[in-house]
């Protein structure tokens, strides 16, 4: 149950670089039907320096992550664990009757991914995957546009993301779930999807960059071609050892739709649209992403409304990028089923809350690159 004042009371589960540059700073701005009331983490020095400062009264181990879930003091979890925690997580969540917002990649892969999904809907439970662009302004624009006409019929798609991480980093660990495809690639085949509203057909990848020590276990570099019905295909670049890019390009049969950058967090989102020799640019200022994606999961759970995106929807991603995987692995074309995603991001979805004005002081965590 809701608390007192019928907001939804949350655990943050993993602390994290994301959940403490993030996600506990948003309960700020999500306090309209969201409490941030407990955390769970590993590290005793996290747990007491992060209660102190966002004054939550309940604090668990991993060990008592149970505890945590039975003690009557929450109603949801943020998971925000490595991506091959999530789904025993999550299992534990549903059975318990807690509602849970989890991180992407939804899982390692659709085995993981199908079993949370049934786990949930056997306990009634809500289940989101944290995809933050989904109540984003910018890049609903641009699902808006694409989706009107305006630019003919949108034929290729081409995105990058990447940015340098440092040696040592858990995205650098396979074990982990770690490797720029999941990490990254993942937002440029999610915006695909959303973009054309429509599902690949068949993919191929290669995976770059393995004489650098820091890519022992994961490629640096993972490029994509994905086939869309209708003779429309998308690519995209994923990578861990270039320089930050954040960038998508829609070209149709009369115009083109650029955002650069796409994916950023905590910076202001730009597109440019081009029609023959005429530019039209708009900037999308800065938001609290995460605090929008909080408002929204707290409204469906609080008036029982299904999650976009759902599960299917992290499900679907996670099927793409096996496929990719296996392409690379293979030297050769993957074809896919069709998932079953029933609903895509629209701008009724969109939620403005005003960004973060300073970046939390980190504590026990690194950013993955540079600041």
């Amino acid at each position: 149950m809701p608390d007192k004042n019928g907001k939804i009371r949350y655990a943050v589960v993993g602390l994290g670089y994301i959940s403490q540059i993030a996600v506990l700073p948003a309960f700020a701005h999500a306090r309209s039907n969201s409490t941030l009331t407990a955390l769970v983490s590993g590290d005793p020095k996290k747990l007491r320096s992060l209660s102190r400062k966002y004054g939550t009264k309940h604090n668990y181990s991993y060990e008592q992550y149970a505890d945590c879930l039975t003690s009557g003091e929450i109603d949801a979890v943020y998971i925000a664990l490595p991506n091959h925690m999530h789904r025993a997580y999550t299992e534990a969540a549903a059975r318990a009757g807690i509602h849970i917002l989890c991180e992407k990649p939804m899982a390692l892969d659709e085995i993981d991914c199908q079993a949370m999904i049934a786990e949930v809907e056997g306990a009634d439970v809500k289940l989101m995957i944290a995809y933050r662009l989904h109540f984003e302004r910018g890049n609903l624009h641009a699902v808006e546009y694409v989706n009107s006409g305006k630019l003919g019929d949108p034929k290729v798609i081409t995105s990058t993301f990447s940015q340098q991480v440092k040696q040592g980093n858990s995205r650098l660990k396979k074990e982990v779930g770690g490797g720029a495809v999941y990490d990254m690639g993942v937002y440029c085949i999610n915006a695909a999807r959303y973009l054309f509203r429509a599902e690949p057909e068949e993919v191929f990848a290669w995976n770059f960059g393995r004489d650098d020590q820091r890519f022992r276990e994961v490629p640096a570099t993972t490029t994509g071609l994905l086939k869309f019905p209708y003779d429309r295909f998308a690519s995209f670049t994923c990578s861990f050892g270039v320089t930050d890019r954040s960038i998508f390009e829609v070209v149709g049969t009369k115009g083109v739709l650029k955002m650069d950058p796409a994916y950023e967090m905590v910076d202001a989102l730009k597109t440019e649209i081009t029609h023959g020799d005429r530019k039209q640019k708009k900037t999308f200022p800065k938001r609290d992403q995460f605090a929008a994606e909080l408002v929204y999961f707290s409204d469906c759970a609080l008036n029982d409304k299904e999650p976009e995106p759902s599960g299917e929807d992290g499900l679907a991603d996670v099927r793409i990028i096996q496929a990719l995987l296996k392409s690379a692995d293979e030297n050769r074309p993957v074809s896919l089923k069709k998932p079953a995603v029933r609903r895509r991001p629209s701008m009724r979805q969109e939620i403005a809350r005003p960004p973060v004005r300073k970046p939390p002081q980190l504590v026990n965590a690194q950013a993955p690159g540079r600041e």
